[in-house]
């Protein structure tokens, strides 16, 4: 009972209308991203849910359309694996009436195999930080058209665990699979800094989300043993997908955080990340790599 329970989880500003917004999050065929989806066509958003699978996002919309009531949630597709179809849904969607909510959610933890985007990049990096730096960037002006709006990035407190970014090996060629995976949230957050200071006075506010330890898909590349041992010893405390989901929809939603910008929330609150993340020099550097990599024309 998705939309019911969402009512339900502790947030302020949960409970907030969405009738005449229109919202797109990304990776919302699984865990956290449909999570909020579905609370957020539950409080009339217009929704348009992202995801790779067009058959499984299609169904998952017509469900979701039938459990809140909402007929006005649609599916749209694109492979973050491939940055020309990041820009393909760019363009579709900037012939949209409207865009006031953007949640940046997919996200992917690679297993023991490391792979490579369509670009040549690592894959980690790439879906995790290049895709919805592009496809933030490429929607923006739609964003500030329909002032005041918001982007929301979710992060994780796996950025803690990256160290300072190593600009250096980008593409995680000298570290395993968790601290590529830590290295690409800690770029989440640098992106909302650097983002942030961009968008002042312009309409538009840029915030991250630590989601928690959720019971997702996010896992399932994941070796054998280590998904044994989260499906048996740590699953009982980690967090279902719709209490992971609580503070991306807060951070959508809630009327007294309108204006606030450049921050990082866990469970609805503010709190300061790594030092490394609150690095204005990393941040510009990042920026300027992120726009050099995805062929963005300057911003």
């Amino acid at each position: 009972m998705l939309c019911g329970l969402s009512y339900t989880i502790g947030c302020r500003g949960l409970a907030r209308s969405m009738n005449g917004k229109t919202c797109l999050v990304t990776g919302a065929t699984h865990g956290v991203g449909l999570a909020t989806a579905t609370a957020l066509a539950a409080r009339g958003a217009r929704v348009l849910l992202h995801g790779r699978d067009a058959d499984l996002g299609q169904s998952l919309a017509a469900r979701i359309s039938s459990t809140t009531g909402n007929p006005a949630v649609r599916f749209v597709r694109a492979d973050f694996m491939h940055l020309e179809e990041v820009r393909e849904l760019a363009e579709e969607l900037a012939r949209l009436p409207r865009l006031d909510v953007l949640v940046n959610n997919a996200a992917l933890m690679e297993g023991a195999r490391r792979r490579c985007t369509a670009e040549g990049y690592d894959a980690t990096f790439g879906v995790n930080h290049l895709a919805p730096f592009l496809l933030t960037n490429l929607l923006l002006p739609k964003l500030e058209q329909c002032a005041p709006a918001r982007v929301v990035v979710v992060a994780s407190e796996a950025h803690r665990r990256a160290g300072w970014l190593d600009f250096d090996d980008l593409m995680n060629a000298r570290v395993g699979p968790l601290r590529a995976y830590a290295r690409s949230k800690l770029a989440n957050l640098l992106f909302v800094r650097a983002l942030a200071k961009r968008l002042r006075d312009r309409g538009v506010t840029v915030n991250g989300a630590h989601p928690g330890l959720v019971a997702s898909g996010l896992f399932r590349s994941r070796p054998r043993g280590l998904r044994f041992l989260l499906s048996t010893v740590v699953r009982p405390f980690m967090r279902s997908p719709l209490h992971g989901a609580r503070t991306s929809i807060y951070l959508a939603t809630a009327p007294e955080i309108e204006g606030a910008s450049g921050g990082y929330y866990r469970d609805c609150r503010r709190l300061e990340p790594s030092a490394a993340a609150r690095c204005d020099e990393a941040a510009a550097h990042l920026w300027s790599e992120s726009v050099r990599l995805t062929a963005l024309a300057r911003v």
